[in-house]
């Protein structure tokens, strides 16, 4: 089960370097991506700031620029390791 959203788009550099940092520190099975642009309400919410990953237990987002440092310590606010 996915730990963590990233909110990206298909084409974003910045999106898919926050993708490398993620899965350096997590599987890629615990990390769900989602495009936003399949969700006006995301594209809404996150079109100016992607990417952005979500802990999906507690909802705390980490917007960019973050690093895999920072990644970390969202996982581990919850007791993910």
């Amino acid at each position: 089960m996915a730990k963590v959203v990233l909110y990206h788009t298909d084409g974003c550099h910045l999106c898919e370097q926050a993708h490398g940092y993620a899965v350096s520190v997590l599987s890629s099975g615990d990390i769900h991506l989602q495009d936003i642009l399949d969700d006006e309400s995301l594209m809404s919410q996150f079109q100016t700031s992607i990417p952005v990953i979500k802990n999906i237990k507690t909802g705390k987002l980490l917007y960019w620029p973050f690093t895999q440092q920072q990644i970390q310590e969202l996982i581990q606010e919850d007791g993910f390791n």
